[in-house]
């Protein structure tokens, strides 16, 4: 069994490798960590027999462990390790190519490059956060440049998905919003070439909140499509030449008994 320790804060992670898949050997190697960085206050893991027996529930009452077993097919649910084994199993896949079932010769240099590489969550490396210094990794930049790769193949990927979920969000508000104003909206009276109309004014100003609502008459000169028309002011009156305009901030001038 391979699984992970790793620090909510630091994104610190330690692999470790069992024989079995017993809650044993997942005890013993907490006891382990236990003796270095004490016990932790949180455990978050799958529903693993390793997790679920009645032994580690044992041991994480004692130890005043807080386990949180995750929802089983929902893998987002502990997001910070799914996100770094997507990490892990590209890369050990990469390391094994030409002999897959010893994948595991590879874990520790994997961790050792992992730990000192920079996330942008934090700003630094998980390694030097916790430690304040560097970590002397040897021979094992080509190991690191396939992390980095691995790491901004990720979050390329992780900001698509949002990008995507964005979008998404957009059409399904604008798709409310649609059906909420065509609950109020009357259907727009249709306007032929040549009829005369009397034109909303859109804009007040603090001289202009005791004139007429509507400039006109004026003469529609060309119908634009989707109830927009292009008008033209007939007569000497306060307003513009020309403008164009939609049908809902016009009304018929022969029912406009005052301006």
């Amino acid at each position: 069994m391979f699984w992970q320790l790793s620090t909510h804060l630091l994104n610190l992670y330690g692999f470790i490798l069992q024989k079995s898949t017993t809650s044993d050997e997942v005890i013993a190697e907490l006891e382990i960590q236990k003796a270095v960085f004490g016990s932790p206050f949180q455990i978050i893991s799958d529903r693993g027999t390793a997790f679920t027996s009645g032994d580690f529930a044992d041991y994480c009452a004692n130890e005043e462990i807080k386990h949180h077993a995750i929802t089983t097919g929902l893998p987002r649910a502990n997001g910070q390790i799914e996100r770094i084994n997507q990490t892990i199993i590209s890369v050990l896949s990469k390391l094994s190519l030409e002999n897959p079932n010893k994948w595991y010769k590879f874990t520790n240099e994997l961790q050792q490059t992992i730990n000192p590489t920079y996330q942008r969550s934090i700003d630094t490396t998980p390694f030097e956060l916790l430690y304040g210094t560097k970590m002397n990794t040897g021979g094992l930049d080509k190991l690191k440049e396939m992390v980095e790769a691995e790491f901004q193949a990720n979050f390329e990927a992780q900001r698509e998905e949002l990008l995507k979920h964005a979008k998404q969000q957009i059409f399904t508000i604008q798709e409310e919003n649609r059906k909420t104003y065509n609950l109020r909206r009357r259907e727009s009276k249709p306007y032929r070439v040549g009829d005369l109309v009397a034109i909303n004014r859109t804009q007040f100003g603090p001289n202009l909140k005791l004139k007429p609502k509507y400039f006109g008459p004026y003469s529609i000169s060309r119908a634009k499509g989707r109830n927009t028309y292009d008008v033209i002011k007939e007569g000497n009156h306060e307003a513009p030449n020309f403008t164009t305009t939609c049908a809902e901030y016009f009304k018929p001038w022969n029912t406009m008994s005052e301006l």
